[in-house]
């Protein structure tokens, strides 16, 4: 076999999957010490925040960057290939991960902490890591499984009926969809006898007419579905992502539905385009009514992290519509508006358990005085609630602008209006929950002033501040946003970064 040396750059590929797998190991080892595990922990997200920004700058420079385990040159060895989308998916996953670990400081107790918070959260970032960046279709299944093992324990800590029960309803969904994608995985080698997805690409056009093609579509589409909570089965996510401690519903709500999403664009654009575009009609009303049952969802409910839950599946209605659309503006606003639901829902959630915190309570009925226990905490409160809803001059209206104008350049009128009418009864859904919780006198708890701990304060401003940032400056992003969504269109660059020199198209 011909095996070829490693450009040490390309070792950025494969260094945020080894070093979350290997302080998780560490973590596992240091289970004794807590203070020393938790320490460990954050600095080795920080570490990971820096190696994902070095390899997106690297992806930046230089074009998709592949590496491939044993030197074995593909389609024989196993490879990781990162291009624009991947390496933006990663970094805003870090820096997700980064700040839960701060907010878990304050937020996991030392029981918690002994049942393996912070190295099931590696092993989770070592899933999600993985799901970004490889370019194999069986290692994506992989890092399904590792990502999902490690949620489960996650789901669990503490060990409380309520978390038990959301586990099983989390647990047997996602089970269903993971057998659906091996499946899919199975009969995707039966046919073309490899699982490089940038080789599977270019014979794609030689054997498509008499492989099962859309049959595979449909399998990839459905798994893909359920690990996104799209509609109609998105209702294993409210029953299950209440019932953690915050910071885990946090992580989930920030990183899992978008590690679906993400591999529902990379395999049906760079695998299956002919058919993404023969079901984008389906794809389109599964995203549209997805948007409106969310949103329906959201003004129905008292509990906030309740609220939140149905916000995070309305959201992944806007993005298959992105999906659906699959125009250069389709794709961007999608892309976009991952990138910066990754963040937003992870701030709202760690707003949800201040919110309780300071008011005693997660139900909008008992809740009330926020404003005036913390003016400050309801002033970040009210621009994470306007960002949520789309509204300048924040980052969640940009996505919803271009997946409206994308909407209407093709004439599908009626992919915009749900986009529209979601934002309205969103917004209307945080203004009651701003009007009961923060402006409306306690009635059971004195308004005393209550300071935010500065463990919760700094990872909540911090998201809050990406959040302002690129809602005011979004230039950058949207330049990033745009390259990504054109390589993903038109994989001939990362086709190129497999197999260099070769006949790829």
């Amino acid at each position: 076999m011909t095996v070829a040396p490693v450009p040490l750059g390309a070792w950025l590929a494969v260094a945020p999957v080894a070093l979350c797998v290997t302080l998780g190991a560490i973590l596992l080892m240091a289970r004794s010490s807590l203070r020393l595990q938790a320490w460990i922990a954050l600095c080795g997200l920080g570490l990971l925040v820096l190696i994902d920004a070095a390899l997106l700058a690297k992806v930046i420079a230089e074009g998709p960057v592949t590496m491939v385990m044993g030197r074995w040159l593909p389609p024989f060895g196993i490879a990781f290939t990162v291009d624009l989308f991947g390496a933006l998916m990663a970094l805003a996953a870090a820096v997700v991960a980064l700040a839960a670990g701060i907010y878990g400081l304050a937020d996991i107790d030392e029981t918690a902490r002994r049942y393996g918070f912070y190295p099931l959260l590696m092993m989770l970032m070592a899933g999600v890591s993985g799901a970004f960046l490889t370019g194999d279709v069986f290692n994506l299944y992989v890092w399904f499984e590792v990502l999902l093992i490690s949620s489960f324990g996650l789901l669990v800590l503490g060990s409380e009926r309520g978390q038990i029960d959301g586990a099983m309803k989390y647990a047997v969904l996602n089970l269903i969809g993971t057998t659906l994608f091996l499946i899919a995985v199975g009969v995707l080698y039966g046919v073309f006898g490899t699982l490089n997805m940038a080789d599977i690409a270019i014979k794609a056009e030689t054997l498509r007419e008499g492989a099962p093609m859309m049959t595979l579509a449909a399998l990839f589409l459905l798994a893909f579905a359920m690990k996104a909570a799209a509609f109609p089965v998105n209702f294993w996510l409210p029953a299950s992502y209440h019932t953690p401690r915050i910071v885990v519903s946090a992580l989930f709500a920030g990183l899992l539905t978008k590690v679906g999403i993400y591999a529902l664009l990379r395999v049906m654009f760079l695998l299956l385009p002919v058919e993404r575009e023969q079901l984008s009609l389906l794809i389109a009303i599964v995203g549209a009514v997805t948007i409106i049952v969310a949103a329906l969802g959201v003004l129905a409910q008292d509990d906030i992290r309740r609220l939140l839950g149905y916000v995070v599946i309305s959201g992944i209605g806007n993005m298959l519509i992105g999906a659906a659309l699959g125009t250069a503006g389709g794709l961007s606003g999608a892309i976009f508006y991952a990138l910066q639901s990754m963040v937003l829902m992870t701030a709202l959630y760690f707003v949800a358990g201040q919110a309780a915190t300071l008011g005693k309570s997660f139900s909008l009925t008992e809740l009330g005085g926020l404003y005036r226990r913390n003016g400050a905490f309801a002033a970040i409160s009210l621009i994470l609630f306007l960002s949520a809803c789309g509204l300048p001059p924040f980052a969640g209206f940009w996505p919803k602008v271009m997946l409206v104008k994308a909407s209407l350049d093709v004439g599908a009128w009626w992919l915009a209006a749900p986009i529209l009418i979601g934002s309205l009864l969103t917004t209307i859904a945080f203004g009651r929950l701003f009007l009961l919780a923060y402006w409306r006198p306690a009635a059971a708890v004195p308004e005393t002033r209550k300071s935010l701990d500065l463990r919760v304060l700094l990872p909540l401003l911090g998201l809050s501040a990406l959040v302002v940032g690129f809602g005011l400056l979004p230039e950058r992003l949207l330049l990033l946003v745009q390259g990504a969504s054109m390589e993903l269109a038109d994989p001939t660059i990362y086709l190129r970064s497999v197999f260099p020199g070769s006949a790829a198209p």
